[in-house]
């Protein structure tokens, strides 16, 4: 359940801190005392969007904090979404800065997407907009797939066959070609492969060749450079560096006919004197292997360009090119068996039709089943909310095509007077009739998907007298079993709280800010008799506020 609420920053909102408990949680407060703003803050909590005008003060960060308390069975489901619970506790929380915000969940930081997969584990809030949502028929069906988990298993199947038979329709598309275009289409691809084949490209060839462009186009330079170096270090002038420790090697051997010790500075410049040597043929065999010809500059300069060429037009490497021959080979295979090839695929798009057929076939009987049940349980709860001659009902129309999502087009028809004929109900529901609707439909699901705590955002709408005694009781009844939380206008529902809130709005200094704040039995009573008497609060009033928290 959600135990605590932390908002800061937020509209007239400067800091708000508030505990909630178990069961049914009811806010009232004066018109525009800022209900909306709390109701809206948890809503931008649980990863909604929000605007930046709604920064009380735009040089700070706006922030909303949700601390729930989750069990057992709850931490495992969370578990699946890697997310961690300590000590039966997750905390969510949204930093609002500018036009971004910082998503976490405890301690980590997680997308917009992740947080509202988690938040509807955790939490449902029904805020006054939704009962704009129960108008579109798209949304009836959700509803019937969220009533039953084996549908998921189902839509998943239907999904991944839809997702098959689009691939083959796709490619079957982009085959179908008139005799004209397909002959067209087959002489350029051989061109193509013509123009590839006929370079014989060889992978790291182009690399190599311009390593040898590189040397061949600064050959003279490379001779200037070896033929000095040639002439320092070489044994045909008698001032080059070979030949002048030559003839030191010479004098120094004749030291040891004088003294044996120096016979060591005889093998060091012996050393040196081979490696001189050896330099000497390796910068020889250098210069020859440098020895480049007009003619084989000319030939690597064009090789290089036709690579280069092709690379403009196939790939930007000799391994993308010979991709793209792979490629071209494969489509004037197709194109060259063609009405083999069309005929193959007609015959796997038939197959894969009838296995969507059959699987979207499947799940419509599941939904029809499941709908039957959903309709009859939402029926079965709009009496007890003071419908008493009312049919709720689900109408399914089957769809030309299958599509991702199946057959099915369906939605809820209603009819609450007896002789009346069953509409669809966008037709049909008043404003506080959609409330209780919603209700109905709200106590029926959460049951089925066993969300932990339900947000209502005056649900009360457009109900008075014995409907309003009623919609009380429904939801006294579900905070049996789950957290109710809900804003009420309307004393009978007011008196069922096991814990009440009053909303107010103040002025503080020059500033006009919103708090809550929980009301003691006493200020229970005088809230109740506010709502009942309005500004006229008299001593019958008070009496009957009793009364009524006393049942």
């Amino acid at each position: 359940m959600l135990v605590n609420l932390h908002i800061v920053n937020l509209a007239l909102i400067d800091e708000l801190d508030v505990d909630f408990t178990e069961g049914l949680n009811i806010l009232t407060g004066e018109t525009g005392a800022g209900k909306s703003i709390i109701i809206g803050s948890i809503g931008i909590g649980l990863g909604g969007r929000y605007d930046t005008a709604l920064l009380r003060d735009p040089e700070k960060d706006g922030l909303v904090e949700l601390l729930f308390s989750v069990d057992r069975n709850l931490a495992e489901a969370l578990a699946e979404e890697d997310i961690e619970v300590e000590d039966g506790e997750i905390l969510i929380s949204r930093r609002l800065t500018g036009g971004r915000s910082v998503n976490r969940i405890n301690d980590s930081n997680v997308t917009v997407a992740k947080l509202k997969k988690v938040a509807e584990k955790l939490i449902s809030l029904h805020a006054q907009h939704e009962q704009r949502t129960l108008l579109k028929a798209a949304r009836h069906l959700e509803l019937v797939d969220s009533y039953d988990k084996d549908i998921a298993e189902l839509k998943n199947e239907v999904a991944s066959c839809y997702k098959e038979y689009k691939q083959i329709n796709d490619k079957l598309s982009s085959l179908s070609l008139d005799e004209t275009e397909r002959a067209k289409r087959l002489d350029y691809i051989q061109y193509e492969i013509n123009d590839i084949e006929s370079a014989r490209l060889v992978a790291g060839e182009d690399e190599e060749l311009e390593e040898v462009y590189r040397k061949a186009s600064s050959a003279q330079s490379i001779a200037e450079i070896t033929s000095k170096v040639e002439e320092f270090t070489g044994y045909d002038r008698d001032s080059s560096a070979g030949s002048q420790i030559s003839m030191a090697l010479r004098e120094i051997s004749s030291l040891t006919k004088y003294d044996a010790g120096a016979e060591e500075l005889v093998n060091t410049l012996t050393d040196i004197d081979s490696l001189m040597s050896d330099f000497s043929r390796q910068l020889a065999d250098y210069i020859s292997d440098m020895e480049f010809d007009e003619e084989t500059l000319v030939n690597v300069e064009n090789r290089l360009n036709l690579i280069n060429t092709l690379k403009a037009r196939y790939g930007s490497s000799i391994e993308d090119i010979l991709g793209t021959l792979d490629k071209l080979r494969e489509e004037e295979s197709s194109l060259m068996s063609y009405e083999d090839t069309i005929a193959e695929l007609g015959k796997e798009k038939k197959a894969l039709e009838k296995k969507l057929e059959s699987a979207s076939e499947k799940l419509s009987k599941q939904r029809k089943a499941v709908a039957k049940k959903l309709c009859a349980d939402i029926a079965e709860a709009m009496q007890e909310l003071n419908f008493n001659d009312v049919r709720f009902s689900m109408e399914f129309t089957k769809n030309e095509t299958p599509t991702a999502n199946g057959i099915d087009s369906a939605q809820f028809i209603i009819s609450t007077n007896v002789g009346e004929e069953m509409r669809p109900l966008v037709e049909v529901a008043s404003g506080g009739e959609l409330s209780r609707v919603m209700l109905a439909i709200k106590s029926v699901v959460s049951e089925a998907v066993d969300t932990p705590t339900l947000i209502f955002d005056e649900i009360d709408v457009g109900i008075s007298g014995i409907t309003a005694e009623k919609v009380g009781a429904t939801m006294h009844r579900l905070a049996e079993s789950r957290q109710i939380i809900s804003i009420t206008h309307l004393p009978q529902i007011a008196a069922l709280a096991d814990t009440a809130f009053v909303i107010e709005k103040q002025v503080i200094g020059e500033k006009t800010v919103t708090d809550i704040n929980r009301l003691d039995d006493e200020g229970r009573v005088m809230e109740l008799a506010r709502l009942l008497g309005g500004a006229s609060v008299t001593d019958s009033v008070l009496e009957t506020a009793r009364e009524m928290l006393a049942k």
